[in-house]
């Protein structure tokens, strides 16, 4: 009997142990993120800047009716007048299962409540025209809409409303849609520093809405908006954007739309060729045949008229790496000649410069000589081998030191400054003081008793304007200035009765 109990507690106790296990597998596998799907950018049913517009006016792949004007960069659904309404659309069907589209747009205007709003669609037939935000009404498919002007006075605008309809709903513009709306939140978009980005997304039956606010460039920055789940949309059907004004008007700006096919993991893409139609294929396949024999035909025509031309091999109508890099290290060589040549001339304007700035010199030290003529007291310095006068010290060493720094600061701007030429122009610098001093020793040496000439003083200067005249100004320029305080203050004061 207790043989027997063990052997069911042992049973009992691995048949949990299987159980709980089982369970905490099934916990792991529910918790693993899910796996997106693969996004694929669809050119034809999209649209961006710049060149947005073709040189007709018109947009690649896309047909725009009513008030809406593109242009290179963007494309104005309505612009800022009354009772305006415009619309975009494209031109093929999508039928594409589960998609993407990521709308960049602007709405700007001067008022602090604006209207009416725009609108994004996707419906199985093109509404180019109509009362609901410048698009028809009764419409199958979707909308997506940016109400901006509260019709209901809830006080519940500017909001993005999901509406579908099977075509055969009219919409309720009295209260803004609200009765009829499957998703809804409250979002300003209007006049913000960064255009407002929307990304709607249908994925396995589920629509969901996420908004860029516009208040940071971050282009990747979007919160959550509204989610629509088990929503059941027409299989094939048309992409479009549509605006509309009314008593209050908006400037709506569509900047981008881009549309994306998603599939699920696992599931291989379809092919580019599978999404041609048979009728398309084989026209191009025919202008592609017509070509290729046009082509054909002009080789024949060209080695007919210049037999001896042969063609060259492709190998030489391109530049290999090797060829490359021995003609970008033969290239700046020769830069570097060149830049030497120039450094050559520059010194050679430099050494010219200094000829005459020496000779310059030595034309002004020989006129202060010889212009040290009679009246002067002169004496003899065995030591320097020339006579020096009392007036000695005008021979204008300052200026020629003046002129030495010069011409150095001159050759070393112009990019010669070598060792040897400034080592020349200190050793002349040094020189010059060396001469300086002497000659000033000298001249103190052969007059001890002359005292330093100064400058007569000036006369005091008589004063133009008395006591009595001064009180009086500054009693009329006080009485002045009072009045033109009262002045401003009546003014003010009567420009405050306007408000």
């Amino acid at each position: 009997m207790a043989v027997s109990n063990v052997r069911v507690f042992i049973l009992s106790f691995l048949a949990g142990l299987v159980f709980h296990r089982s369970l905490a597998n099934v916990a792991v596998e529910g918790s693993t993120p899910e796996e997106p799907p693969h996004r694929r950018f669809e050119y034809k049913y999209s649209f961006k800047g710049p060149h947005l517009s073709q040189s007709d006016g018109g947009i690649p792949f896309w047909i725009h009716s009513g008030n809406a004007i593109p242009s290179a960069d963007q494309v104005r659904i309505t612009p800022s007048l009354r009772s305006q309404r415009g619309s975009v659309w494209t031109k093929n069907k999508v039928n594409f299962e589960n998609w993407e589209a990521e709308v960049t747009f602007r709405v700007s205007g001067r008022g602090r409540m604006g209207a009416d709003g725009l609108a994004v669609w996707f419906t199985s037939e093109q509404g180019l025209d109509g009362p609901v935000y410048g698009a028809a009404d009764t419409w199958n498919g979707i909308g997506v809409f940016f109400d901006s002007f509260d019709n209901d006075g809830k006080k519940n605008n500017p909001a993005i409303l999901v509406i579908g309809n099977n075509g055969n709903l009219v919409y309720d513009h009295q209260n803004d849609g609200t009765t009829q709306a499957l998703g809804t939140c409250l979002r300003d978009f209007r006049n913000k520093p960064y255009p407002i980005r929307a990304k709607i997304t249908y994925y396995r039956k589920t629509l969901t809405v996420l908004i860029n606010n516009g208040f940071t460039p971050d282009k990747e920055d979007y919160e959550f908006c509204t989610k629509v789940e088990n929503m059941v949309i027409p299989t094939e059907g048309f992409f479009g954007i549509s605006a509309a004004t009314g008593g209050l008007a908006d400037d709506h700006d569509v900047l981008s739309f881009l549309l994306f096919r998603l599939t699920e993991p696992g599931q291989q893409p379809p092919s580019v060729d599978s999404e041609i139609p048979k009728d398309q294929k084989d026209k191009y396949q025919e202008e592609f045949q017509n070509f290729q024999q046009e082509l054909d035909k002009k080789k024949e025509e060209f080695q007919k008229e210049h037999p001896n031309v042969q063609g060259e091999p492709l190998d030489d109508l391109y530049e290999s790496v090797n060829d490359r890099e021995i003609r970008q290290v033969f290239e700046g060589q020769n830069r570097i000649h060149m830049e030497i040549k120039q450094i050559n001339r520059q010194l050679a304007m430099i050494l010219d410069e200094q000829r005459r700035y020496v000779s310059v010199i030595t034309d002004e030290i020989s006129k202060k000589g010889t212009s040290a003529g009679s009246g002067q007291v002169s004496l003899q310095a065995p030591t320097f081998g020339f006579t020096l006068n009392t007036n000695l010290t005008d021979l204008g060493f300052n200026k020629v030191s003046t002129l030495v720094v010069f011409i150095q600061h001159q050759g070393n701007a112009g990019g010669a400054g070598t060792y040897e030429t400034i080592q020349h122009f200190n050793d002349i610098k040094e020189n010059l003081h060396t001469v300086k001093r002497d000659v000033e020793h000298l001249v103190q040496r052969n007059n001890p008793g002359d005292k330093v000439v100064k400058c007569p003083e000036l006369p005091p200067m008589p004063s133009c304007l008395s006591t009595v005249h001064f009180a009086i100004f500054v009693v009329i320029q006080t009485v002045l200035f009072f009045c033109y305080i009262m002045y401003k203050s009546q003014q003010e004061a009567a420009a405050k009765k306007f408000f």
